[in-house]
């Protein structure tokens, strides 16, 4: 699925840059950008703006913008550059907008709206307009195509009664001539005035008439829309208060399928993806074919949700017969239909995986569609119905269509055929076994004991050889396809596809035995094998993929900010909390909640700790007591913490104050 592309998405970011007019002064977008090295402005065109088809990665600059920063006091290096160069270094940050982290794609589109006429956006304006021009001039080049087509056509054969050259009285073509294919393809329709053009055929001048006419509308209509497009062009570009200019960047970005990515099926199974291995680390099939995707059975008990097993084998008989299933709501497949397909599915499978040479079972849409229409006729009540309900021989029941039985009749052709090939088969290789055990014992290199042990054993197979087909199938436990080498009227056909089923390694209920690619054991329980249809949701691990060091903190408790878009922490919520308790991880916990959460002094202790390669420094109090401690003065109760005394008009010990209050310490 990833090397075919099968879920790979193209995603179109919207990227945008404000200019302000600011108190300080006016934003500018420009290329020369202070402090930023030239190799980081290469994908930038004269006006500062990226250019489209560049690949970007994060922390490219892809529109360049400075701000003024106001008069603030020069540093030592920038007096020193003001000393020797004699002028005032420019007083502006860089405000750029830049590729934020974790995208990384090509520039597809800019736009530009301002409210103000410059040179950036006046060049971007002639672009648009020579664009709409541009396609303008590829529609009617296209409309006068279409038109000739019809016009040669029809005139083809025709004797020309007047044709002048565009724009003058000359005669393009002289009057009387015979238009031949070889003169209409050398003829360009541009140079004949269309207006006066006829030929002798009165009939079809009108006709022709129509069609020029009808192309001549068509032209001025899309004259009409290109002007109103244009119109729109030049006209000055709504924005939002304060805002000068805006700038938009359009980014496109291929992202295959990855490990996190959330796909979902069409019964509420969603799930991510938890692993993508090799094709050949795939489970695989009987016949050497690996699986695209496994889905957790897990998720189906919990669920309920089981039309996700029966798609499954729906999928796969809809896959094996070649029709497409519909299923809608309260009218769709039950049970014993999806059973029948299923079995009469894994009858054309079994061909293949036995490699067997006698001519398949081919059933067509029309005769699938006959067959439900006879299992599940619409005058039937409603029961339930079990995939153990299906069987092939209810297709020979009184009342079903002649269509259906022939259907019955080829399946039942095929068993008896694909028997009768398994029976000549066993007795091959009991021939192969007698020739082997015969040569054997000939051979002078055995010893004696070993040759009597060879004879003995090829009068046991000789025996065995001596068996008719029917004998030999019974022997190994086949007895319903032993029954199929006789008369037709006896033959059981669906315990006898069940025994083929059986051989081939597929149970009733559709499940195969697969085989681990990495090892190539086969797996201690069948497998519910058959084709879904799967989707991949918007999702995707990339957008949510989010680390943080250190990043903006709440104002109040002083906790990081949540969240991918703030640059947040992740939450360590109390079942968390919990989890660090049960096993004894006091410090870890201790840390956690204190300086890499709201441990003002702390984390900056910590900080510094680090920076200068020393232990770490014992925690301090967390931001969040504080925030406790002054909602509990809102509620009127004082806390102070670590003194004896109480400050203030309480006394401590008991003792009265003045007024005679006592008090507790």
């Amino acid at each position: 699925l990833v090397k075919d592309d099968v879920y790979s998405s193209i995603h179109i970011q919207e990227l945008e840059l404000h200019v302000r007019d600011t108190k300080r002064g006016q934003e500018e977008i420009t290329r020369e950008i202070p402090n930023v090295s030239e190799e980081a402005l290469h994908d930038l065109d004269e006006r500062g703006i990226v250019r489209i088809g560049a690949h970007v990665k994060p922390g490219d600059i892809l529109v360049g913008k400075i701000t003024p920063k106001g008069e603030t006091e020069l540093s030592p290096e920038e007096k020193l550059l003001t000393a020797i160069f004699g002028e005032k270094a420019k007083d502006v940050k860089d405000s750029s907008l830049k590729v934020p982290p974790g995208m990384e794609g090509v520039v597809i589109d800019v736009k530009i709206f301002s409210r103000v006429e410059d040179q950036v956006v006046e060049k971007d304006r002639g672009e648009r307009i020579g664009d709409i021009r541009r396609l303008e001039g590829e529609e009617k080049i296209r409309v006068n195509e279409v038109r000739d087509a019809e016009l040669f056509d029809l005139l083809e054969g025709e004797t020309v009664g007047l044709a002048l050259k565009n724009g003058t009285v000359e005669e393009a073509i002289p009057a009387g001539t015979k238009l031949t294919r070889e003169i209409l393809d050398g003829l360009k329709m541009t140079q004949i005035d269309l207006k006066t053009f006829r030929v002798e055929n009165k009939k079809l001048n009108e006709k022709l008439r129509s069609i020029i006419d009808a192309a001549n509308d068509e032209k001025a209509k899309l004259e009409e829309k290109a002007e109103e497009r244009i119109d729109r062009v030049l006209q000055p570009d709504e924005l939002p208060p304060g805002v000068i200019q805006l700038v938009k960047v359009y980014m496109a970005e291929k992202r295959k399928v990855s490990v996190g990515d959330k796909m979902a099926g069409r019964h509420g199974n969603k799930g991510i993806v938890a692993r993508i291995v090799p094709e050949e680390d795939m489970p695989f099939l009987p016949d050497g074919r690996p699986v695209d995707i496994v889905l957790n059975p897990l998720g189906v008990p919990s669920r309920m949700n089981v039309g996700q097993i029966l798609e499954t084998h729906l999928g796969w008989a809809a896959r094996l017969l070649g029709f497409y299933a519909k299923t809608p709501v309260f009218q769709g497949a039950n049970e014993r239909e999806i059973g029948l397909l299923l079995k009469l599915a894994a009858v054309t499978w079994v061909r293949n995986a036995l490699q067997l040479t006698t001519e398949a079972v081919a059933i067509s849409d029309a005769e699938i569609k006959i067959i439900l229409r006879d299992l599940h006729p619409d005058d039937a009540p409603d029961r339930v119905e079990l995939l153990a309900d299906a069987s092939i021989n209810d297709l020979s029941n009184r009342g079903v269509s002649a269509e259906t039985r022939d259907v019955f009749n080829r399946v039942r052709e095929f068993i008896s055929n694909a028997a009768r090939e398994l029976a000549e088969r066993e007795i091959e290789e009991t021939n192969s076994q007698v020739a082997f055990h015969s040569a054997a014992a000939d051979d002078e290199e055995y010893t004696t004991g070993e040759r009597s042990r060879y004879k003995s054993a090829m009068s046991s197979i000789e025996r065995r050889r001596e068996n008719d087909p029917a004998t030999i199938l019974t022997s190994n436990e086949l007895p319903s396809l032993s029954a199929a080498l006789g008369k037709k009227s006896d033959i059981d056909v669906d315990a006898a596809a069940m025994e083929l089923m059986r051989i081939a390694g597929i149970s009733a209920g559709g499940k195969l035995r697969l085989r681990d690619g990495r090892t190539g054991e086969t797996f201690a329980n069948p497998v519910t094998v058959g084709e879904v249809y799967m989707l991949k949701l918007s999702h995707l691990v990339d957008d949510k993929i989010h680390a943080r060091s250190i990043g903006p903190y709440s104002l109040v408790t002083q906790q990081p900010l949540a969240g991918k878009a703030q640059f947040g922490g992740q939450r360590f919520g109390e079942m968390e909390v919990w989890a660090l308790e049960a096993y004894g991880a006091a410090h870890t916990l201790q840390e956690i909640l204190t300086v890499k959460s709201d441990d003002v002094n702390g984390r900056s202790k910590v900080y510094e700790a680090i920076v200068k390669g020393q232990n770490l420094p014992e925690p301090g109090t967390p931001e969040s007591f504080n925030v406790l401690v002054q909602e509990l003065k809102a509620l009127g109760i004082q806390v102070s913490m670590g003194a004896n005394e109480i400050p203030g008009r309480y006394a401590s010990n008991g003792t009265s104050d003045s007024n005679g209050n006592g008090s507790e310490g």
